[in-house]
Order: C-alpha cells, then sequence, then structure tokens
C-alpha cells in the first residue's frame, strides 16, 4: 500500500507522524487507506533532533501529526522541525494534526507578568511553515483565532456520544458540568441525549496554583441521579474527582466521567481508583498505558474522527458535518466493543 494516497490528478495526500505516538497515525492511516510516510528521525547526543522524508512530497498536501504527550516540549519541537522540513522540501500544503494541542490552558492572562502560551504555539506552527492546524477539543474554542490561517477544530462529542448512548444507563441521567465554563458544551449534550437535565458545579480556582481549584456547590437537582460529568481534559484529576465527591455527598445514585484527553499525571490514577466513579471514558488524543488503565476505564481511539476531519480537508469537504457524526466508513470499530 502506497504511503502517498492519490486523489484527483493534481492531488496527493501524505500522512507523516513524529515519535510521539506513531500508533495513533497508523491506525489513521488504515482509516485512511493509505500508510504513514516513512521518517527517519534521531536525537544528537546534546538532544537536539534530526528529521528526513524517505520520499519525496514535492506537491503533496501533508498532515503531521503528533500527539503532544509527554515529554511535551520535545515532542512540540520535533513536530515543528518536521514542518520547517515538509516546507524546504516544497510540499503544495502542511496540516498540523494535534490531537491534544499542548499549553492550551493558558489562553489568557490571570496576572501581570503572565505569558499567553496558547497564542505562542500557534504563532510557531506558523512561523515553521504550517499552512492550517487541525486539532480536537481545544480548552477555550476562541483559540482558533490565535492562528493566522484555518484551523479545523475538530469535537469528539459524537463519538463520546454513541459510547454514552450504547453503554449508560439514561433513563434517569443528569448531564453535570464541572464549572461554570463547560456550561455551553454540557448544554449541547443534554440536547443531544434527547433534553436530559442540567447541573454545574460551583466552583472557584486559585490562579497561583496549578491543578487547584475548590467545589462550593451544584446547581441544580443530582439527588437520585445517574451523573454524568463532562469535561474536556483529566490531568492530575483532583478536580474532578472533587466533583465525585460532591456529587455523591448530593445524593448522586452514580456518578459517570467522559473526557476528551486523558492526560492523567502524577497522582491522576490513584485519585480516579479511590474517587467512586461508575466508570470513567477518554478518548485517545494522548497515549493511556495500560499501567494508567483501571477496571472501570474505557478509552476509545480518536483515530476515526482525525481520518475523517484528514479526508474531509484533502477533498475540500466540510469539516462542520462531523458534529453531527461520522461517516459510515469512518465509524469507530471499538466503539461497541
Amino acid at each position: 500500500m502506497s504511503a502517498i494516497l492519490e486523489g484527483t490528478p493534481d492531488k496527493r495526500l501524505a500522512l507523516v507522524t513524529g515519535r510521539a505516538y506513531p500508533e495513533q497515525a497508523a491506525e489513521t492511516a488504515t482509516y485512511l487507506g493509505t500508510t504513514v510516510l516513512e521518517t527517519t528521525a534521531y536525537d544528537f547526543a546534546n538532544g537536539e533532533m534530526y528529521v528526513r522524508f524517505t520520499e519525496p512530497v514535492r506537491g503533496a498536501d501533508v498532515f503531521v501529526m503528533q500527539s503532544h504527550t509527554e515529554p511535551i516540549n520535545t515532542w512540540v519541537m520535533e513536530q515543528l522541525i518536521m514542518i520547517d522540513a515538509l516546507k524546504r522540501a516544497s510540499a503544495k500544503s502542511i496540516t498540523a494534526v494535534c490531537p491534544f494541542m499542548g499549553y492550551s490552558r493558558q489562553d489568557k492572562k490571570h496576572q501581570g507578568r503572565e505569558p499567553i502560551t496558547a497564542r505562542l504555539i500557534f504563532d510557531l506552527f506558523r512561523a515553521a511553515g504550517a499552512d492550517r492546524i487541525m486539532t480536537v477539543d481545544l480548552h477555550a474554542a476562541q483559540e482558533q483565532g490565535f492562528f493566522n490561517g484555518p484551523v479545523d477544530h475538530l469535537t469528539a462529542m459524537p463519538v463520546l456520544l454513541d459510547y454514552v448512548r450504547g453503554h449508560l444507563p439514561l433513563e434517569n441521567a443528569t448531564i453535570v458540568s464541572p464549572d461554570a465554563g463547560r456550561i455551553r458544551v454540557s448544554e449541547q449534550w443534554a440536547a443531544k441525549l434527547g433534553g436530559l437535565p442540567l447541573a454545574f458545579i460551583h466552583k472557584t480556582r486559585d490562579t497561583t496554583r496549578p491543578n487547584c481549584a475548590e467545589a462550593h456547590g451544584i446547581i441544580g437537582e443530582v439527588e437520585g441521579r445517574d451523573c454524568v460529568v463532562v469535561d474536556d481534559m483529566i490531568d492530575t484529576a483532583g478536580t474532578i474527582c472533587e466533583a465525585v465527591r460532591t456529587l455523591t455527598d448530593a445524593g448522586a445514585a452514580s456518578v459517570t466521567l467522559v473526557a476528551t484527553h486523558g492526560l492523567l499525571s502524577g497522582p491522576a490514577v490513584e485519585r480516579l481508583r479511590d474517587c467512586g466513579a461508575r466508570e470513567i471514558v477518554l478518548m485517545d488524543t494522548v497515549p493511556v498505558p495500560e499501567s494508567k488503565r483501571l477496571p472501570n476505564m474505557t478509552v476509545l481511539s480518536v483515530a476515526p474522527l482525525l481520518a475523517a476531519g484528514i479526508r474531509s480537508v484533502f477533498e475540500s469537504g466540510s469539516v462542520t458535518t462531523l458534529l453531527n457524526g461520522l461517516p459510515e466508513d469512518m465509524r469507530p470499530r471499538n466503539i461497541y466493543a
């Protein structure tokens, strides 16, 4: 199978990946009916990186996949180097595919003398030569405006919704937003699941301390309800586990956690193991190794969503239609496992 996918006579698609999560790119390529273009990449003794593509990419529409997982700074830099190499190799277009966009939480200044690192990251991609960005569930949707070019902001909601409909008891369910900032997304979830009731947890965050928030109460009725908490990411799991305890103390019958990005840093796995959640549902936008998987954890593949987005861009189709669900030939193969 060729690593260059032919379209019309003047269109050729190439998928390349860095070393952060090559399995994700290989699965995405399978959905696209192609293979990942072979890349030579290694580190020099002082930590500098070298990248070279083994096949010509001149005139190709190239999609550069890299998951911004640990060590995040290494993989961001490698992706930038790959983009520069493609630009100098005369690729027709370059799309940076970042299933999880690093630094997306630093989208505004909370205090004086702080950076807006999310903007910096987008500027770096543009400077390296990226023509467009493709990512999944940014921490704040308005970050799309940080890039001076097209941003395909995919959402994992259709995939997660399919799983929730097929596996969770919804007759007595309430959708819960973990904070006021996620209410709009939670409203979409409640509407797409047939108009379920909505609640949200009132919490405050200490902007001087990372991964630190405190819940103060619940707006909405959760007593006796099967609560589904919807968030964009679980990092150290401190605030999300506090949400579980808050809901349990308020009389919730069960609590299920649903998130796109399972970063699971530091004490996250231990906290999730002990928090009492009925189930934890994540996407694999970053690797979730077996050592971090719990008996009540389900990890869904993001590859079909990425493949559908890549195909839509390559064929000049509408990425917006993916908000309503994936095409039949891109349906996740593990969703009903």
